[in-house]
Protein backbone atom coordinates (compact mmCIF):
# COMPACT_ATOMS: atom_id res chain seq x y z
CA UNK A 1 0.00 0.00 0.00
CA UNK A 2 1.20 3.65 -0.41
CA UNK A 3 -0.44 6.89 -0.82
CA UNK A 4 -0.27 9.90 -2.74
CA UNK A 5 -2.47 13.38 -1.67
CA UNK A 6 -3.93 15.76 -3.94
CA UNK A 7 -3.92 19.24 -3.65
CA UNK A 8 -6.23 20.66 -0.43
CA UNK A 9 -10.26 21.27 -1.64
CA UNK A 10 -11.20 24.74 -1.33
CA UNK A 11 -13.68 24.14 1.54
CA UNK A 12 -10.53 22.77 3.53
CA UNK A 13 -11.18 18.73 2.68
CA UNK A 14 -8.52 16.63 0.88
CA UNK A 15 -8.48 13.93 -1.66
CA UNK A 16 -5.66 11.37 -1.42
CA UNK A 17 -5.19 8.19 -3.76
CA UNK A 18 -3.99 4.63 -2.17
CA UNK A 19 -2.75 1.83 -4.38
CA UNK A 20 -2.44 -1.86 -3.32
CA UNK A 21 -0.86 -4.86 -4.31
CA UNK A 22 -2.20 -8.34 -3.08
CA UNK A 23 -1.54 -11.94 -4.14
CA UNK A 24 -4.05 -14.66 -3.15
CA UNK A 25 -4.36 -18.49 -3.58
CA UNK A 26 -7.81 -17.85 -5.03
CA UNK A 27 -9.25 -14.77 -6.69
CA UNK A 28 -12.33 -15.23 -4.57
CA UNK A 29 -10.80 -13.76 -1.43
CA UNK A 30 -11.91 -10.29 -0.57
CA UNK A 31 -9.23 -7.69 -0.27
CA UNK A 32 -11.25 -4.79 1.13
CA UNK A 33 -8.88 -2.09 3.65
CA UNK A 34 -10.93 -1.12 6.14
CA UNK A 35 -10.99 2.11 8.87
CA UNK A 36 -8.87 1.07 11.85
CA UNK A 37 -10.49 1.96 15.42
CA UNK A 38 -10.31 5.06 16.45
CA UNK A 39 -9.28 6.75 12.99
CA UNK A 40 -11.19 9.00 10.33
CA UNK A 41 -10.40 7.59 7.09
CA UNK A 42 -13.21 10.09 5.58
CA UNK A 43 -15.28 8.50 2.28
CA UNK A 44 -14.11 6.20 -0.18
CA UNK A 45 -14.90 7.75 -3.82
CA UNK A 46 -13.94 5.16 -6.02
CA UNK A 47 -12.31 1.97 -6.24
CA UNK A 48 -10.67 0.32 -9.43
CA UNK A 49 -9.22 -3.09 -8.66
CA UNK A 50 -7.48 -5.12 -11.89
CA UNK A 51 -7.42 -8.84 -11.62
CA UNK A 52 -4.52 -10.84 -12.77
CA UNK A 53 -4.62 -14.71 -12.29
CA UNK A 54 -1.10 -15.95 -13.21
CA UNK A 55 -1.88 -19.70 -12.82
CA UNK A 56 -3.93 -22.21 -11.35
CA UNK A 57 -2.45 -21.02 -7.83
CA UNK A 58 -1.80 -17.64 -7.60
CA UNK A 59 -4.43 -14.16 -8.10
CA UNK A 60 -2.70 -11.14 -8.06
CA UNK A 61 -4.36 -7.81 -7.73
CA UNK A 62 -3.56 -4.33 -8.10
CA UNK A 63 -6.26 -1.88 -6.97
CA UNK A 64 -6.44 2.03 -6.59
CA UNK A 65 -8.80 3.61 -3.92
CA UNK A 66 -9.69 7.35 -3.78
CA UNK A 67 -10.85 9.07 -0.51
CA UNK A 68 -12.14 12.30 0.49
CA UNK A 69 -11.69 13.14 3.94
CA UNK A 70 -12.15 16.48 5.94
CA UNK A 71 -9.01 17.28 6.93
CA UNK A 72 -5.57 15.79 6.74
CA UNK A 73 -5.67 14.77 10.50
CA UNK A 74 -3.57 11.07 10.42
CA UNK A 75 -5.55 7.92 10.35
CA UNK A 76 -5.12 4.04 9.67
CA UNK A 77 -6.80 1.78 7.02
CA UNK A 78 -5.92 -2.34 7.71
CA UNK A 79 -6.71 -5.33 5.41
CA UNK A 80 -7.18 -8.51 7.96
CA UNK A 81 -8.60 -12.03 7.14
CA UNK A 82 -7.34 -15.34 6.74
CA UNK A 83 -5.65 -17.64 5.84
CA UNK A 84 -1.93 -17.07 5.24
CA UNK A 85 -0.01 -19.68 3.29
CA UNK A 86 0.80 -22.87 5.37
CA UNK A 87 4.21 -21.55 7.02
CA UNK A 88 6.76 -22.28 9.60
CA UNK A 89 6.75 -19.68 12.13
CA UNK A 90 2.81 -20.55 11.77
CA UNK A 91 0.85 -17.11 11.36
CA UNK A 92 -2.75 -18.04 10.93
CA UNK A 93 -4.05 -14.81 9.36
CA UNK A 94 -3.06 -12.00 7.66
CA UNK A 95 -3.48 -8.65 8.96
CA UNK A 96 -1.47 -5.50 6.93
CA UNK A 97 -1.84 -1.69 8.64
CA UNK A 98 -1.20 1.53 7.09
CA UNK A 99 -0.49 4.82 8.49
CA UNK A 100 -1.85 7.96 6.40
CA UNK A 101 -0.25 11.40 7.63
CA UNK A 102 -1.42 13.99 4.72
CA UNK A 103 -0.26 17.04 6.73
CA UNK A 104 1.80 19.75 5.21
CA UNK A 105 5.37 19.62 6.01
CA UNK A 106 7.43 22.36 6.97
CA UNK A 107 10.38 21.35 4.64
CA UNK A 108 8.75 20.96 1.46
CA UNK A 109 5.20 22.94 2.00
CA UNK A 110 3.48 20.36 1.16
CA UNK A 111 1.59 17.11 2.12
CA UNK A 112 3.59 14.30 3.54
CA UNK A 113 4.23 11.45 1.16
CA UNK A 114 4.30 7.66 1.56
CA UNK A 115 7.81 5.27 1.06
CA UNK A 116 7.08 3.21 -1.86
CA UNK A 117 7.72 -0.54 -2.60
CA UNK A 118 7.16 -3.41 -4.62
CA UNK A 119 8.12 -7.06 -4.05
CA UNK A 120 7.12 -10.05 -5.88
CA UNK A 121 4.61 -12.48 -3.47
CA UNK A 122 7.52 -15.33 -3.08
CA UNK A 123 11.05 -15.54 -2.69
CA UNK A 124 12.82 -18.94 -3.19
CA UNK A 125 16.28 -19.61 -2.29
CA UNK A 126 17.99 -22.87 -1.56
CA UNK A 127 18.14 -23.52 2.55
CA UNK A 128 22.06 -24.29 2.38
CA UNK A 129 22.35 -20.74 1.38
CA UNK A 130 22.51 -17.55 3.26
CA UNK A 131 21.21 -14.71 0.94
CA UNK A 132 20.54 -10.63 1.27
CA UNK A 133 17.65 -9.52 -0.40
CA UNK A 134 18.22 -5.28 -0.47
CA UNK A 135 14.21 -4.70 -0.93
CA UNK A 136 13.34 -1.50 -2.59
CA UNK A 137 12.73 1.45 -0.78
CA UNK A 138 11.99 5.07 -1.67
CA UNK A 139 10.64 8.30 -0.40
CA UNK A 140 9.10 11.08 -2.90
CA UNK A 141 9.46 13.59 -0.24
CA UNK A 142 13.23 12.67 0.33
CA UNK A 143 12.95 11.31 3.54
CA UNK A 144 15.04 8.28 5.27
CA UNK A 145 13.02 4.69 4.95
CA UNK A 146 13.81 2.34 7.05
CA UNK A 147 12.63 -1.39 7.81
CA UNK A 148 11.07 -3.63 10.81
CA UNK A 149 9.11 -6.51 11.70
CA UNK A 150 5.76 -6.29 12.45
CA UNK A 151 4.43 -5.68 16.00
CA UNK A 152 1.64 -5.60 18.53
CA UNK A 153 -1.29 -5.48 16.55
CA UNK A 154 -0.13 -4.52 13.84
CA UNK A 155 -0.19 -8.28 12.49
CA UNK A 156 -2.24 -11.40 13.43
CA UNK A 157 0.21 -12.36 15.11
CA UNK A 158 3.95 -10.66 14.66
CA UNK A 159 5.85 -14.10 14.97
CA UNK A 160 8.89 -13.04 13.07
CA UNK A 161 10.48 -16.02 11.72
CA UNK A 162 13.83 -17.33 13.09
CA UNK A 163 15.42 -18.22 9.97
CA UNK A 164 15.11 -14.33 8.62
CA UNK A 165 16.41 -10.78 9.90
CA UNK A 166 15.75 -7.72 8.41
CA UNK A 167 17.94 -4.35 8.93
CA UNK A 168 17.11 -0.87 9.42
CA UNK A 169 18.27 -0.58 6.18
CA UNK A 170 15.88 -2.92 4.55
CA UNK A 171 18.32 -5.92 4.07
CA UNK A 172 16.66 -9.08 4.46
CA UNK A 173 19.48 -11.92 5.33
CA UNK A 174 18.07 -15.42 5.01
CA UNK A 175 19.92 -18.12 7.18
CA UNK A 176 21.88 -20.94 5.50
CA UNK A 177 20.97 -24.05 6.95
CA UNK A 178 17.91 -23.04 8.06
CA UNK A 179 15.90 -26.19 6.39
CA UNK A 180 13.25 -26.16 4.02
CA UNK A 181 9.67 -24.95 4.26
CA UNK A 182 7.45 -21.77 3.71
CA UNK A 183 8.22 -18.28 6.23
CA UNK A 184 5.86 -15.90 6.50
CA UNK A 185 7.13 -11.94 6.51
CA UNK A 186 5.30 -9.52 7.60
CA UNK A 187 7.45 -6.12 7.79
CA UNK A 188 6.98 -2.43 7.91
CA UNK A 189 8.42 0.56 5.66
CA UNK A 190 8.37 3.74 7.76
CA UNK A 191 9.74 7.29 6.49
CA UNK A 192 11.81 9.63 8.96
CA UNK A 193 12.21 13.34 8.07
CA UNK A 194 16.15 14.56 7.01
CA UNK A 195 16.24 17.32 10.01
CA UNK A 196 13.55 18.34 12.36
CA UNK A 197 9.76 19.48 11.07
CA UNK A 198 6.39 20.87 11.75
CA UNK A 199 3.47 19.14 10.49
CA UNK A 200 0.35 21.19 9.94
CA UNK A 201 -3.27 20.41 10.00
CA UNK A 202 -6.12 22.07 8.27
CA UNK A 203 -7.49 23.09 11.44
CA UNK A 204 -4.02 24.76 11.83
CA UNK A 205 -2.77 22.72 14.45
CA UNK A 206 0.66 21.66 14.39
CA UNK A 207 2.75 18.76 15.48
CA UNK A 208 6.41 18.40 15.57
CA UNK A 209 8.85 15.49 13.86
CA UNK A 210 12.60 14.86 14.89
CA UNK A 211 14.73 12.42 12.49
CA UNK A 212 13.67 10.02 15.07
CA UNK A 213 9.84 10.20 14.42
CA UNK A 214 8.75 8.49 11.64
CA UNK A 215 6.00 10.02 9.68
CA UNK A 216 3.79 7.35 7.84
CA UNK A 217 3.89 3.25 7.41
CA UNK A 218 3.23 0.74 4.99
CA UNK A 219 2.92 -3.15 5.26
CA UNK A 220 5.21 -5.19 3.10
CA UNK A 221 4.29 -8.96 3.40
CA UNK A 222 5.54 -12.06 1.66
CA UNK A 223 6.56 -15.45 1.60
CA UNK A 224 10.67 -17.02 1.60
CA UNK A 225 10.63 -20.60 0.56
CA UNK A 226 13.63 -22.40 1.11
CA UNK A 227 14.07 -25.42 -0.88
Amino acid sequence: MTFDPEDPNPDGSVSVVLRYKTGFHSCSHSDVWDCSSGSSCGTQTALEVNTVQSNTDWCLREGVMSRLLSSNAPFQLQLDGGNWISNINNIGSWKAVTLVDLRTRSDTGRANRSPQTTIIPILRVPSNCARNFNLLAFDPDGDRVECRVGRGSECNPCTPPSALSISTSCTLAYIASSGTGTYAVQLYMEDFPSQSITLTQTDGSQSSRTTSNALSKIPLQFAVIGT
